[in-house]
């Protein structure tokens, strides 16, 4: 939200929240760190197979990545031929690149998105591409 809101406010534009762009839901991890993680089984598996692990009562990478591909296509059939920053988390991002690249899930990590990086879509009726993944205009 603080992201979407510094990127929308010089332009004079109001940031929105889309629940479909919203970080993958972790279950009983929400809030944990990584070090309390660290050697529990299911997170060891949520980290090496991401098609098929799923959070202790939380969403699976797919349906997370269905909600998110979901959201971009909405937003690009609400914006025809427009440019929309959309702002999300890096497994959320990653999903959604990877959907449209066509690679498993199982492959996410195999690729960066950093913090306050810019990944590029092209979004349309017919489909869509990726430009770009990664961008640090920050540097």
């Amino acid at each position: 939200w603080y992201t979407a809101r510094a990127i929308a406010e010089p332009h004079e534009l109001k940031a929105e929240i889309s629940d479909a762009l919203d970080e993958v839901d972790f279950g009983d991890w929400t809030g944990k760190g990584f070090d309390e993680l660290e050697g529990d089984p299911a997170w060891d598996e949520w980290n090496s197979a991401r098609g098929s692990a799923r959070p202790p009562e939380g969403e699976s990478m797919a349906e997370a990545v269905a909600r998110g591909v979901a959201g971009i296509e909405e937003i690009a059939r609400l914006h025809p031929e427009q440019t929309v920053a959309a702002v999300s988390h890096c497994d959320m991002i990653r999903g959604i690149i990877a959907h449209y690249l066509g690679l498993p899930l199982d492959n996410l990590l195999r690729f960066d998105v950093d913090t306050a990086s810019v990944s590029r879509l092209v979004v349309g009726a017919w489909g869509a591409r990726v430009v770009s993944v990664n961008e640090r205009l920050y540097q």
